[in-house]
């Protein structure tokens, strides 16, 4: 990781899903110890706070089925302009959420700058659904398809302009909760996808490996990853909102950090997900923190 400066911004956002207490994700984070983690690395960190929200929920809008449109709007404006504001200062923009709708607001402000970014998705869910594929109008399992350009126009053209990536340059990992509709985007698109079959097959060396590959081809002018701690299996990450058995290991997960860290062009990222009532003893922000460790250049040795 080149950038030695390095710009927390907690959003502790619920509104892309049903289920309370992700909006503490962030503060489980930063309890987990994230910010000394870091320093201890030799990094200059300045935690920015929190994203300030309104949180008197309205679940309804006059023109669309998605459940707190207006407040996902909100809260991504607000996300896309602090992104934006910490980039202009040279810092890298590390995310703490918070549900993964907030993806729409990180990918905003970043697509201010990098007009070809590459978007590592590592998550259970391919979160490329539509208001008329989505099964329950959560906006957390549409923020990919919206940041291509797919969804809702107001949700499309957050901060006035979309889309922010391209499909080509996305990569998921991990997927192995797939719904019909998102099934056809990704192949209609082309999206690259590891789901843990491939994993499994292929391991995750030459999963990375190919990922890295993948994007360097693409000559990308940046890179995003967006990790949902529901990529990893519930037996290490239990304090998540959509839990799927079957998914990647606690060490599979180092090494994929380990191996993007060494690659070198992870220009920003965001860990979501996080919901400290499910959680036990605050594990999975633990798990998140030990992987931000990874991410950032950690050696066991």
């Amino acid at each position: 990781m080149k950038n030695s400066k390095i710009s927390i911004i907690g959003v502790p956002s619920d509104y892309g899903q049903h289920r309370r207490g992700v909006d503490m994700g962030p503060s489980a984070i930063r309890y987990a110890g994230v910010v000394e983690r870091l320093e201890e690395l030799g990094y200059e960190i300045l935690d920015e706070g929190d994203i300030l929200l309104k949180r008197d929920k309205v679940n309804k809008h006059e023109d669309t089925q998605l459940k707190n449109f207006k407040e996902v709007i909100e809260v991504s404006t607000q996300l896309s302009d602090k992104v934006q504001e910490v980039m202009t200062k040279g810092r890298f923009p590390l995310v703490l959420g918070g549900d993964h709708s907030i993806a729409i607001g990180t990918l905003a402000g970043l697509g201010t700058k990098y007009k070809n970014l590459g978007v590592i998705w590592y998550d259970a869910h391919a979160d490329m659904n539509t208001p008329e594929t989505s099964p329950s109008g959560n906006i957390h399992g549409m923020p990919l398809a919206i940041s291509f350009g797919i969804g809702d126009d107001r949700l499309v053209n957050i901060s006035g302009y979309g889309p922010k990536i391209k499909p080509e340059n996305i990569i998921i990992i991990g997927a192995r909760s797939v719904d019909p509709g998102e099934r056809e985007l990704i192949k209609k698109h082309g999206i690259k996808v590891y789901s843990m079959h491939e994993i499994d097959r292929m391991g995750m060396t030459k999963v990375i490996e190919e990922t890295i590959e993948h994007l360097k081809k693409q000559n990308v002018d940046g890179v995003h990853l967006s990790l949902d701690l529901d990529g990893i299996d519930p037996i290490y990450t239990p304090g998540v909102g959509t839990p799927v058995p079957g998914g990647i290991t606690y060490r599979e997960s180092h090494l994929a950090m380990e191996m993007l860290e060494e690659a070198g062009f992870i220009t920003s990222a965001e860990f979501v997900e996080v919901n400290p009532i499910l959680d036990e003893r605050n594990k999975t922000a633990d798990v998140a923190v030990a992987l931000m460790g990874s991410l950032f250049g950690e050696k066991l040795v």
